[in-house]
């Protein structure tokens, strides 16, 4: 499985990406591997994820995520229950 997901970083901020295991990317993101943006953003938690059979579609909607506002990925996050 692949997933695209939504992290909140500990100033309130969000980040999304996709991966095909999500422990193993919130642990790096944590542990300051995974992304510049989170490093200095810790601790991350995920409050979003969706499930998809391909790289390709988890990279789709990633895209599609990214291009939300932030009241809309809130929305998001409400209205789907989180991990």
């Amino acid at each position: 499985m692949n997933y695209a997901y939504i992290l909140q970083c500990a100033d309130g901020t969000f980040y999304t990406g996709w991966t095909n295991d999500p422990e193993k990317r919130l642990a790096a993101h944590n542990n300051g591997t995974a992304s510049k943006y989170t490093r200095v953003r810790r601790p991350v938690s995920m409050v979003y994820y969706e499930a998809f059979e391909t790289k390709e579609e988890a990279m789709r909607r990633e895209y599609a995520i990214k291009q939300l506002t932030r009241q809309e990925k809130l929305k998001l996050i409400r209205t789907k229950e989180s991990p």
